[in-house]
């Protein structure tokens, strides 16, 4: 049987505690870095005067002290980066003994969640008008058509930067990546274009749009939801929608989180990284078909999601959401 690093007082404290909050010997493990088997052997007492095994330890508490208050600096930095601000503070070591001591505190090097990056007056708007929103039933919900661009490419393999953080951190501002707009190359909004500007929206619109509301809608009245982008904000669009007399739905900036139609573009994105197309008709033809893929309950349970959604934004004043 392979020998296991004696278990500190502290960790032994924490297993003690997670055991009884009903944690599973593997979530435990994961928590405190430490191996499953070293978890076994604590609970069941066969860990109690065992020896000390392998060679001492190289570096001290107090230098992993100053380990943790590195990471916990900018939580974006590689383990090369980290090595090198240790050596200077005084800590010579491996980039595998960086490794372990950063995975003993817990630590975990993760793809960061990206969300929007907001300023303090836009997080006030949105918390404004999610309170405004707060009373709207499902009902009310169903009767908005929520429209979006998105942006659709060959490749789905840079995933950039690298994150460390401890279970329970994926939503902490700290290790949230902020996402900004760039000009995008290959956009969908029930057709491909290579760029949308107001007068070409406005034609997507008349030809696309309007037929579909009137097939969703009949002669019911409805409100359209789009953000806030150049092409929609411009005067000339808005001039298209009074004259047509189709209401819009106003809507805070940088929200995705409170569109429920960006739920159905993970779903077609998820679904070409499955299909990888090799080109540009392949791609359309596979966005077409993941898109017709989606059945109307996922649509429904999407609406239907709105409350909550307005919930989160208020319990969160205004930051993104885990929508």
């Amino acid at each position: 049987m392979g020998k296991t690093a004696d278990l500190t007082a502290v960790q032994k404290a924490i297993i003690d505690t997670l055991k009884q909050e009903g944690k599973t010997q593997k979530e435990i493990s994961e928590r405190i870095g430490c191996s499953q088997s070293a978890v076994s052997r604590h609970l069941s007492g066969k860990s109690v005067g065992r020896k000390k095994c392998g060679r001492k330890r190289c570096t001290t508490r107090r230098g992993d002290r100053t380990l943790r208050k590195i990471v916990e600096k900018d939580r974006f930095q590689t383990l090369g980066d980290l090595r090198k601000q240790w050596t200077e503070s005084g800590v010579e070591t491996s980039r595998a003994t960086v490794y372990r001591r950063v995975q003993e505190m817990g630590y975990r090097c993760r793809i960061p969640q990206v969300k929007p990056l907001l300023n303090q007056k836009q997080r006030q708007k949105r918390l404004t008008w999610a309170t405004e929103k707060q009373h709207w039933t499902v009902a009310q919900w169903s009767k908005v058509l929520f429209s979006d661009e998105s942006k659709f490419c060959m490749s789905f393999g840079n995933q950039g930067a690298r994150v460390w953080r401890k279970t329970g951190e994926r939503e902490m501002p700290k290790c949230l990546k902020s996402s900004v707009k760039y000009p995008q190359s290959v956009m969908v909004w029930g057709a491909m274009s290579a760029a949308v500007n107001a007068a070409s929206y406005q034609e997507i619109l008349e030809h696309f749009m309007l037929p579909s509301a009137e097939k969703l809608y009949g002669d019911e009245d409805f409100i359209f939801q789009h953000d806030l982008a150049p092409a929609h904000s411009a005067k000339t669009t808005g001039k298209w929608f009074t004259d047509h007399g189709i209401a819009v739905l106003n809507w805070p900036a940088n929200s995705p989180d409170l569109n429920p139609i960006e739920n159905l573009w993970d779903i077609v994105k998820r679904k070409l990284r499955d299909a990888r197309p090799n080109t540009l008709d392949e791609l359309k033809a596979a966005i077409e078909a993941s898109w017709a893929s989606i059945t109307p309950q996922q649509c429904h349970r999407l609406i239907a999601s709105m409350p909550r959604r307005i919930e989160a934004v208020i319990s969160a004043k205004g930051f993104p959401t885990k929508y």
